[in-house]
């Protein structure tokens, strides 16, 4: 089992991928409101077999869903700044803006 995690990687990891990453976070956010909604009736129910603890769980997880949106929107302005920073010097320097092709294992 040792052998299993021991030496250096034979290849690189590749590129993160990319996607809506708001429309996602938003999109389990409002899940996480609505679960919390639909048990809230049955509240009585969920004390009486000690199973409150489901409603506060789909609260905090809209709760964190909101950080995590404020975060996302944040992180997407942020790349989008570094994104037209990069264009903007690479228009006054004359240069292609993108990644170098990776090199390729021979």
């Amino acid at each position: 089992m040792a052998g299993l995690f021991s030496g250096s990687p034979k290849h690189e990891a590749p590129e993160p991928l990319e996607g809506p990453v708001v429309a996602t976070i938003i999109g389990g956010t409002v899940v996480w409101f609505v679960l919390f909604l639909v048990q809230l009736p049955f509240y009585g129910w969920f004390d009486e077999h000690g199973h409150t603890w489901w409603l506060w769980t789909c609260l905090a997880g809209g709760g964190l869903g909101l950080i995590g949106i404020w975060y996302v929107r944040r992180r997407d302005a942020a790349l989008e700044r570094a994104r037209a920073e990069q264009d903007g010097q690479a228009a006054r320097t004359g240069r292609p803006t993108g990644h170098s092709p990776a090199p390729t294992a021979d």
